[in-house]
């Protein structure tokens, strides 16, 4: 651009948020054509979006060295310094940051397009106003504006961390500083977002537009900040004074704090600066450092870096001569060896590399590939072995980087697995093969391989923010934290279907039934606010599910009979009630819940009395064969006698051994035992029951209801439709009874199975009382001959010695040794029934 020197050249000078970018922006686009140079990608990236915005994207194009937008026709481009095209014919340029030529590493780039990178029509050059002796002395012909801050930057002196104001940054020098400073934010309050320049700008952008919107008070980050990243910031806090600069630790110039410094305020918002207070060695500005900041005033710049851009490249060794020409300006000293310098002269000491470097094309290749930037930070050396690779393919065959190369390396980076800095590291070196795809005649086909690159880049820092927000950030103590010195119960608290409680969006605990409980994440500091931010707004709640419970359907509860449990009720899959011991076995008692225990007397009435209610019903349905035994032995109206015989079995769950109620059988007389009958009662050898209440449903209420009066967990359960129970089972043995089985040795079988077995040899004996018994009987209900004998012993029969060994001989029904008439036993056991 050599030739438009004599275009209008107009240097704009000053402080941060002096607006100097934001005039270039306009002047850009107020052209047919133009390109801006930035220091940082990301603020290229910010521009970019800006532009695009005004423009269209099908006008705009971004160069960076990893990325490029570039659609065919595209006027304005926004750049790194680095990526500028200074050949390109363009009505406006504009190079943002140009003090940074005094930078040992990139200050020559940035003297470079100072001293080349013209506008057809007019170049703008911006910096601060340290710059002045320099533009004096290499653009004489520059117009210098110079612009005032629009807003007062004030120094606010050391702060704690829990003394920060909301909207601060806090800007640390080392990645392991900003984790650090991170970190105590998290614990104290809430959290922070995380700027680096190392982060790509897709995890850079979501970090800071969740510091933009409020969803965090905080900011740390490194010095990239200063480097116009715009955000809303009253506040800077220097976690430190000194930095490594690549080669020693030394304390920070003065135009490098009040750059930092200068990112606070915004517009014509006031900002402050200050230091983080605690610690023997806690950083401190100097009165004159901090009068210097205040007043914008500081050392003009003595000198700038340069280096050649005039490269011959008809071999190395003319090649690395060009690079190290000294500069003729007084102002201009010669550039410290950069990364790329220092990788040439480490490949030329390998004669496989300069074998390869035998034309000035390879010579000029060579130098290209030795300007693939150090992402990943590793040093000149470690970092030209993978150049010499890369140099291999460049310099023989078609001088394409192998596809296959390409292909494996981003696959061994494609996971997002690990913590913040392994995917931080994994994004460096994606950032390396994205700039490789970026270069035009690296690889055979470019264009794919750059959209896989971003596309991993993209995948990657979506990960590394998940992640950076993970570690760096808990809600729930950003939002308590805001609650502070306030009412909590104006904060807004949401209950979703699903029984989670968030407080402003953000999930603190669960409400399952009606007991609430703090997320298992919940460290034990907060635990008493998130309760008090919640429990300010549940009771209203509470009282809603309340009224749910009372008008919901049967079909919302169920009965929870889970062996080796109480026996409980659940409403809607979540326990709100235990049942507990009543005045008689259909009567349990409904005990709450503790957490619905602490609810309005009218609400907790109403639940007890709609469980209950349930209960009843559950009982009337499953129990009916039940229920009406137990009315007709309450009743006045049914003979004593019966009500002595119905009494019992209506206690034992409707199966009860026969030789339990003996006296109180023997004492009805045929008419009220047809009544019985009638009821579907069987009164059996063994036992008297009902049929129905053997069903598994009706069995398992049996059994529960046996363990409640019993103040009993509830016992192991017979498996649907199973009549035979083998040693597993045998922990039914204590409630045997009213489950409805008999045990016999180690095995145990149904009542009216053995029922069934007593009628089959009662009809099958003869007049002499003998019986032979069917094998079959007894393989169809799965019982060995022991237990088969055991069962006809019960019953009454006696093995008789005969040639087949298989006949028993009835002798009657057995009778307890002191079984005599009836007596009054079963008639005071009634009255003692009634009167409970």
């Amino acid at each position: 651009m050599s030739q438009f020197l004599s275009a209008s050249i107009t240097a704009v000078l000053g402080p941060t948020n002096t607006g100097k970018t934001h005039l270039a922006v306009e002047r850009l686009c107020g052209h047919s054509s133009g390109i801006m140079g930035f220091p940082l990608r990301l603020l290229a990236r910010e521009v970019y979006d800006r532009v695009v915005a005004i423009k269209g994207p099908k006008e705009v194009g971004l160069i960076t060295g990893e990325e490029k937008i570039l659609p065919d026709g595209a006027r304005w481009l926004l750049c790194t310094v680095e990526s500028m095209p200074v050949d390109r014919d363009v009505a406006f340029v504009a190079i943002d940051e140009a003090q940074l030529g005094s930078d040992p590493e990139r200050g020559h780039v940035f003297t470079d397009r100072l001293l080349r990178a013209r506008g057809r029509h007019e170049t703008m050059i911006l910096g601060s106003e340290s710059l002045r002796p320099m533009i004096r002395a290499l653009v004489p012909d520059a117009e210098i504006i110079t612009r005032p801050r629009f807003s007062r930057l004030s120094y606010d002196g050391p702060k704690k961390l829990s003394r920060l104001p909301p909207r601060s940054a806090i800007v640390a020098f080392s990645a392991e500083q900003v984790y650090a400073v991170a970190e105590m934010i998290r614990r104290a309050r809430g959290g922070a977002a995380v700027v680096m320049g190392a982060l790509s700008p897709r995890t850079r952008n979501a970090q800071v537009a969740m510091y933009q919107a409020g969803e965090v008070d905080y900011l740390v980050a490194t010095d990239a900040i200063g480097m116009g990243l715009n955000m809303d910031v009253a506040h800077v806090a220097f976690a430190g004074l000194t930095k490594f600069d690549g080669k020693r630790q030394r304390r920070l110039m003065l135009s490098e704090m009040a750059q930092i410094a200068g990112r606070a305020g915004r517009h014509q918002r006031d900002g402050s600066f200050g230091t983080l207070a605690g610690g023997a060695a806690a950083p401190a500005f100097t009165d004159v450092e901090i009068e210097r900041i205040e007043n914008h005033s500081f050392p003009k710049l003595d000198h700038l870096f340069w280096r050649n851009s005039d490269l011959d490249f008809s071999n190395v060794d003319t090649l690395i001569e060009t690079l190290e020409h000294l500069p003729d300006a007084d102002v201009l000293r010669a550039a410290p060896e950069a990364v790329d310098l220092a990788v040439l002269r480490a490949l030329v000491d390998d004669t496989a590399i300069t074998d390869k470097a035998r034309s000035p094309a390879l010579v000029r290749r060579l130098w290209d590939a030795a300007g693939l930037p150090d992402f990943r930070k590793i040093g000149a050396e470690h970092h030209a072995r993978l150049v010499a690779q890369l140099y291999g393919h460049l310099a023989t065959g078609h001088g394409h980087i192998a596809a296959d190369l390409f292909a494996a390396e981003i696959a061994k980076l494609d996971n997002v697995q690990g913590d913040v800095d392994t995917i931080a590291a994994r994004i460096a070196s994606t950032r390396t093969w994205a700039y490789i795809a970026q270069r035009p005649n690296w690889l055979a086909d470019p264009a794919h391989w750059a959209s896989r690159a971003a596309a991993l880049e993209e995948k990657l820092s979506d990960a590394l923010h998940r992640k950076l927000t993970e570690r760096f950030v808990d809600r729930r103590t950003t939002i308590l934290m805001r609650s502070i010195g306030g009412d909590v119960g104006l904060l807004d608290v949401k209950v979703d279907d699903s029984g989670l409680v968030t407080v402003e969006d953000e999930e603190i605990g669960t409400l399952e039934g009606f007991r609430f409980s703090t997320a298992p994440e919940t460290r034990l500091g907060e635990r008493k606010k998130l309760l008090a931010a919640a429990e300010a707004r549940l009771p209203r709640e509470l009282a809603r599910r309340a009224k749910a419970l009372v008008e919901a359907a049967d079909m919302a509860f169920a009965l929870l009979t889970d062996p080796d449990k109480q026996v409980a009720i659940s409403w809607k899959g979540v326990e709100v009630a235990r049942l507990k011991a009543g005045r008689f076995l259909l009567g349990p008692q409904i005990a709450v819940d503790a957490s619905i225990a602490r609810l309005e007397p009218a609400d907790r009435s109403a639940i007890e009395a709609r469980l209950d209610q349930f209960v009843q019903s559950r009982i009337t349905q499953r129990l009916a064969a039940l229920t009406r035994i137990a009315r007709a032995a309450r009743d006045p109206e049914t003979p004593a006698p019966m009500r002595a015989l119905l009494a019992p079995l209506a206690e034992n769950g409707g199966v009860i051994g026969r030789a339990d109620v003996e006296g109180a059988l023997n004492a009805v007389d045929p008419a009220a035992r047809r009544r019985v009958r009638q009821m579907g009662v069987v009164i059996g050898t063994l036992d008297l029951f009902h049929p129905a209440l053997l069903k598994p449903e009706s069995a398992r209420l049996r059994i529960a209801l046996d363990a409640v009066r019993k103040g009993q967990s509830m016992p192991p359960l017979p498996m649907a439709g199973l009549g035979l129970l083998d040693k597993p089972h045998r922990a039914l043995a204590d409630s045997a009874t009213i489950a409805g089985y008999r045990g016999f040795g180690d095995q145990m079988l149904r009542v009216d199975l053995v029922e069934r077995i007593a009628r089959a040899a009662h009809d099958a004996r003869g007049n002499d009382r003998l019986y032979t018994p069917d094998p079959k009987l007894a393989v169809s209900l799965g019982i060995g001959s022991a237990t088969l004998s055991r069962i006809l012993r019960a019953i009454g029969f006696h093995p008789v010695a005969t040639p087949d060994q298989n006949q028993w001989r009835w002798h009657g029904r057995p009778r307890r040794k002191t079984e005599q008439k009836p007596d009054n036993k079963a008639f005071s056991a009634l009255a003692n029934w009634r009167r409970t």
